[in-house]
């Protein structure tokens, strides 16, 4: 039997991203659709702490610690 591969999902959104929601429910459906267990974890962050940690965008999502989106542009707001 195969066993299946758990990822984690880690998400910052600045404290001010109204996308939280809608984030939730997309990365839901994702999973469902192509049946993968994951850890999904969602941080607020204020501006001080996304630049710390060198995130270019809200929300700023990184799959098994490769960020997935943004792309490198825009900024953490």
């Amino acid at each position: 039997e195969i066993m299946p591969v758990k990822i984690t999902i880690t998400c910052y959104l600045s404290l001010g991203c109204g996308s939280e929601d809608v984030l939730r429910e997309n990365i839901a459906q994702a999973l469902a659709f192509e049946m993968v267990e994951a850890n999904a974890n969602f941080f607020r962050l204020d501006d001080d702490k996304a630049q710390a940690l060198n995130l270019s965008g809200s929300p700023s999502i990184f799959i098994a610690g490769e960020e997935l989106q943004p792309q490198k542009g825009g900024g953490f707001t």
